[in-house]
């Protein structure tokens, strides 16, 4: 790679965490100019990236064909930017690669590297393996990629003895070449950024990538419970370990109250359920990927247990933030799907008053719909989506909804209608764009809105 990049010219396509992190890569690898292109200014300075003698030239307000050249040698395409775009297709029919951010990353990434993907779960499971492979005796062990923190920006800090737990979404994924983790994890695989991908067909070629380079030595986990997944288990080379909630499994299962490994007709008990830290069925499928994904690692069981047992979860995923006048409020912000939604509804038995809507990724709301009607009492709907899932729930005959125009009005009508022993729940089932930057500002303005009420 660093002959495509030393002394040469490349451009970076988005300019958010991830291009950012690209650009002062490509700046401190000795590249000549690098074309820095976005639609908006990015909230950061060129005076704080170009180094090594690199140029960095800023164009936003479009994507212009004319930028492609035949002096590119690479172009950098950040998570998120449609693929459809001109510059792509001109680009290519040049000849010039076009690599996400994880592929550029991969090239300096000596260290081992654990890749965890799926439609729900992966920030919980991603930051589970990190916390697992430190107890297992990693000394530097990162949790990086889709979780905020950009492979790109962790290459210089890795040593011989280190490990990357990278969560890789499926626009990272789709334009990788040589992405290689020696362990590979595929949680689930259900409707998700059809806007993006166009067919379920082409964001599940997306999601298999992550096993497109493995080989022999490498391993490959994969959810038994999930048709789609399983079935990708014919495209691994490497060794499979499964998990399951539901059946016994050569892998992470369930046995008589206790979650385990089955390996060679033998069960090995690892952790009691009642004993995981981490509640909600959602989580224990989290939990078994992460386990499995650390003892293909070679990390032993008794330090699984351990970690089991005391990992507390992550920001944004199911989030107590408050509990006041006998109501608790719940942050799940993170919840940027219709099933993350339902699986969130399902994880608590008390009446809920849910806060649901964003930016239209053309999801499916109907089996939403369906769920809200039997989980919740009250729905507040905001966003670009608010009257299409308020068409879904009149569809099954809920009408105890009601649209808001932001975030603030959302948790004010929430905390009027929720009653004491109830849950007001922020679990969107829709990205955050349309209103956020990102799911971490949407969550973070909702807390802050819940820490700010006044006690009825």
């Amino acid at each position: 790679m660093l002959d495509k990049i030393k002394g040469r010219k490349i451009m970076v396509v988005g300019l958010a965490r991830s291009g950012k992190a690209a650009v002062k890569l490509l700046a401190g690898q000795g590249a000549r100019e690098i074309i820095a292109n976005d639609l908006k200014e990015p909230g950061w300075s060129l005076e704080s990236i170009q180094k090594n003698g690199s140029r960095v030239k800023l164009v936003t307000g479009g994507n212009p064909p004319e930028l492609i050249t035949p002096d590119l040698s690479l172009l950098v395409k950040s998570p998120g930017i449609p693929p459809h775009l001109e510059i792509f297709k001109r680009a290519r029919s040049l000849g010039i690669p076009v690599i996400s951010e994880i592929e550029l990353a991969y090239s300096f990434i000596k260290s081992p590297l654990i890749g965890i993907t799926g439609t729900n779960g992966k920030t919980t499971t991603t930051m589970l393996t990190a916390a697992l492979f430190e107890e297992g005796g990693w000394s530097h062990v990162y949790a990086a990629g889709n979780i905020g923190l950009p492979l790109c920006e962790i290459t210089e800090g890795l040593t011989p003895g280190s490990l990357v737990a990278a969560e890789v979404s499926s626009f990272q994924l789709e334009d990788t070449f040589r992405f290689r983790p020696w362990v590979a994890v595929i949680l689930n695989l259900t409707e998700d950024h059809l806007d993006h991908h166009a067919t379920m067909k082409n964001y599940i070629s997306c999601k298999s990538k992550i096993l497109e380079n493995q080989s022999l030595s490498d391993v490959s986990v994969f959810n038994a419970d999930d048709t789609r997944v399983k079935q990708l288990a014919e495209k691994s080379r490497g060794q499979v370990i499964y998990f399951s909630r539901e059946q016994v499994v050569p892998g992470f299962c369930i046995s008589g109250g206790t979650l385990g490994l089955f390996w060679q007709g033998e069960f090995h008990e690892v952790c009691p359920l009642k004993e995981l830290s981490l509640k909600g069925e959602h989580n224990l499928e989290n939990a078994l990927a992460a386990s499995a994904a650390a003892w293909g690692g070679g990390v032993h069981l008794e330090a699984i247990g351990q970690v089991l047992k005391s990992f507390s979860g992550v920001e944004h995923r199911m989030e107590t933030v408050r509990e006041m006048n006998g109501v608790t409020f719940i942050n799940d912000s993170k919840g940027t799907n219709p099933l993350s939604t339902i699986k969130a509804l399902g994880a608590f038995p008390q009446k809920k008053v849910l806060i649901a809507g964003g930016k239209d990724k053309e999801a499916d709301f109907s089996e939403l719909a369906r769920h809200i009607k039997k989980e919740a009492k009250f729905v507040v709907l905001l966003g670009e989506t608010a009257s299409r899932i308020a068409g879904e729930l009149e569809n099954t005959g809920f009408t105890s909804y009601e649209q808001v125009k932001n975030l603030e009005e959302g948790v004010k009508l929430a905390w009027h209608k929720v009653e004491p022993g109830e849950i007001v729940l922020l679990s969107p089932a829709c990205a955050s764009w349309d209103m956020f930057k990102d799911y971490e500002e949407r969550g973070l303005l909702f807390k802050e809105l819940v820490l700010s009420l006044k006690r009825k």
